[in-house]
């Protein structure tokens, strides 16, 4: 199989952790993407442009990040990282979606300030999306999932982590410092946490 991503996507960082913690990484060949670039493949294998994408031997495009792990899950027989229990489930896919929405917002942050020209930033814009952030934050803070159980949930709430401690968006770590302790819990239960960092 082939995915197509980078090493710091925050989406690509997802599928990477779930393939380590599954035992799937070996039957992966990791191609770098530059979804800028108007003729990498990338654009072949997801017409939206965006990574993670996965290329299956038979030739069939699987994304986004979302299926992909859903994908995985099936590989190794399912119930692995989504779980079977409808209530589990439901719950590990809601958090997969805060934290997924969270990415998002930091994303367009980082656009921002990468391709808007200085004087068309929009502070309005960034406040906008720095509010998405902190309000889900606070409500992880609230509702914090068990760090021993790793999930569609749990991978992407740490791979959104991650990327705020890359990118700093907020600091997140001096607002919720009950999450910074859930991380380092996290990253203990599920070794895939450091093996996918970006050096």
């Amino acid at each position: 199989m082939i995915l197509r991503t980078t090493l710091t996507s925050p989406f690509g960082r997802k599928a990477l952790m779930a393939a380590h913690h599954l035992g799937l990484i070996d039957r992966l060949e990791i191609v770098h993407s530059d979804p800028r670039e108007p003729e990498d493949d990338l654009r072949k294998d997801n017409p939206l442009g965006k990574m993670p994408a996965l290329v299956l031997p038979d030739g069939r495009r699987i994304f986004d990040s979302c299926v992909i792990l859903e994908y995985f899950d099936h590989l190794v027989g399912g119930g692995k990282i989504i779980p079977a229990d409808f209530d589990a489930r439901i719950a590990a896919l809601t958090l997969q979606a805060l934290s997924d929405g969270i990415m998002d917002a930091a994303l367009l942050v980082v656009y921002e300030g990468r391709y808007r020209p200085d004087a068309l930033r929009h502070e309005p814009w960034l406040d906008y999306q720095r509010g998405k952030i902190t309000r889900g934050l606070d409500a992880l803070e609230k509702t914090m999932p068990d760090p021993a159980v790793v999930s569609v949930g749990t991978i992407a709430t740490a791979s959104m982590f991650g990327y705020l401690d890359w990118r700093k968006q907020v600091d997140w770590r001096a607002r919720n410092p009950a999450l910074e302790h859930w991380l380092d819990a996290f990253s203990t239960a599920c070794p895939a946490f450091a093996a996918t960092r970006a050096e």
